[in-house]
């Protein structure tokens, strides 16, 4: 890696922040609705107030809240909203998060920790349909959890009786999703609380996407399974504020039934020469300006304006859905219940497809198993419905047509994926390192991804496929010079 000078004299703020711009340059057009996910956006009006809140409590640090009791008002009275909000009551306890990620992280540490002082479990496993984030293998691998893999239904849901067969004396909680991120369904939480109970296993719902909008869509008269703390058995829940309540990232939430299993989430030291040092989550310092954002923009919104939001995005989505099984070959995955879903085909390449809509200016999920594009349609998308199909129409025509870039890049997957069948170990691993910068490890990103997911979506040998990934990831974590 090519290393930088440390800078020896200081810049103009001018300059410094022109040089900014320049390099935003490159960034997806969020602010007019290009990026499907990443970016939950409302207003230039919202963004102020979230951005005068943040700043308000710009330095503050969350770490001692005798110190700053204002962000600890804050912070409870976020948990207690949203308990209310997904039927919990006043034993519901929470801790507010960095994201999704870090709920679903301390979700599964606590799980382990009860396990061992209530179950004596010391090698434990958590059972979670193959639709759930990979934030939970994360922390399987940070915490030592098996994570136990079972296929879903045809539909895309998580199989309950496969979920029970799968049930071990090891095993201490069971995983549902409401809804999934890769196909925007809702998992069939009451079957795998009700399981959970008969079992005496935690349950986790993982909501961070549908947290803070199934309720309203609900609330609006459309059809929405229950999957929150109504349901007797659900023993935790992880929302993000930063998705569809559109507060300022990062902020997620981590709520539990009750106190007494949130203290195995907890962490205290108190033989350090430096004072008794507690932490609620996996962060020390914890900014304020997250906290304080979210329960301005909570109090300014109130249940109405999510109400008119969450109709305005829901008429948007089902309008997208419709549009997109309009196009010949295009097709919706199963029936989602809120306003996240995947667009596939049987007969055009998706990952084609997706190149296309990016050489349009849209940036859209790449997904397998079936290969698939991720779409979340939050409020913005509402003014873009119809340039996007539009556009969607004309990316389907391209890729109907013949051109003999994929030619070659279909030659190349299928003689690749014909050698790691037939060669030895190591000659493979050799060849995994010669396609790498070939489809933008070590250099980035290619310019047109359909190839690398192509190879990547049929690999047989799913630790060369990791090889590959960690080679592009390490290729763009570099200064380049």
């Amino acid at each position: 890696m090519s290393v930088l000078p440390f800078p020896r004299k200081g810049l103009s703020k001018d300059d410094i922040l022109a040089s900014m711009r320049l390099a935003r340059e490159h960034d997806v057009r969020w602010h007019q609705g290009r990026v499907f996910g990443l970016v939950y956006h409302l207003s230039d009006e919202i963004d102020d107030l979230l951005k005068q809140a943040y700043d308000m409590f710009f330095s503050e640090n969350g770490l001692n809240p005798t110190a700053f009791p204002s962000l600890s008002k804050f912070e409870n009275e976020i948990i207690a909203m949203a308990a209310q909000l997904l039927g919990g009551n006043a034993s519901t306890v929470g801790t507010f998060t960095s994201g999704g990620t870090e709920s679903l992280l301390l979700a599964v540490k606590t799980a382990r920790d009860w396990a061992r002082a209530e179950r004596g479990i010391r090698d434990p496993e958590i059972i979670l349909p193959t639709s759930a984030h990979p934030a939970f293998d994360k922390a399987g691998e940070y915490f030592d959890v098996r994570m136990v893999h079972v296929p879903v239904r045809p539909d895309l849901r998580a199989d309950v009786d496969a979920m029970c067969a799968a049930i071990s004396p090891k095993t201490i909680m069971l995983v549902g999703s409401a809804p999934s991120y890769p196909h925007g369904v809702v998992d069939p939480i009451e079957e795998l609380a009700r399981l959970a109970q008969e079992r005496g296993l935690l349950m986790h719902v993982d909501a961070c996407v549908g947290g803070f909008m199934l309720p309203f869509v609900r609330k609006l008269g459309y059809s929405v399974p229950e999957f929150d703390f109504r349901v007797p058995g659900v023993t935790s829940l992880s929302a993000d504020l930063h998705k569809y309540a559109y507060a300022a990232k990062p902020a997620s939430l981590i709520l539990y039934r009750s106190a007494a299993l949130r203290r195995h989430q907890m962490f205290v030291s108190t033989d350090w020469p430096g004072g008794i040092y507690p932490s609620a989550g996996m962060a020390g310092s914890r900014p304020g300006g997250p906290v304080a954002a979210a329960w301005a923009l909570i109090h300014y919104l109130g249940e109405e304006g999510y109400l008119d939001i969450t109709a305005t995005t829901m008429q948007a989505a089902k309008r997208m859905q419709e549009g997109v099984r309009a196009i010949p070959g295009l097709k919706v995955l199963s029936d989602p219940e809120m306003s996240v879903f995947a667009i596939a085909s049987n007969s055009l390449d998706v990952y084609e497809l997706a190149d296309e809509l990016s050489a349009r200016g849209w940036h859209l999920d790449r997904q397998h198993f079936p290969p698939s594009l991720h779409v979340t349609v939050n409020y913005v998308h509402a003014a873009v419905v119809d340039e996007f199909l539009a556009d969607l129409r004309d990316s389907a025509r391209a890729v109907r047509r013949p051109a003999l870039r994929k030619g070659i890049a279909a030659f190349v997957i299928k003689a690749a994926n014909l050698l790691t069948r037939i060669l030895p170990e190591r000659w493979v691993s050799g060849l995994m390192s010669r396609l790498s910068p070939l489809l933008g490890g070590g250099n980035g990103l290619p310019g047109r991804m359909a190839p690398m997911y192509g190879l990547m979506g049929s690999l047989p040998n799913r630790g060369d496929l990791r090889e590959l990934v960690l080679d592009l990831m390490d290729g763009i974590n570099r200064y380049k010079g």
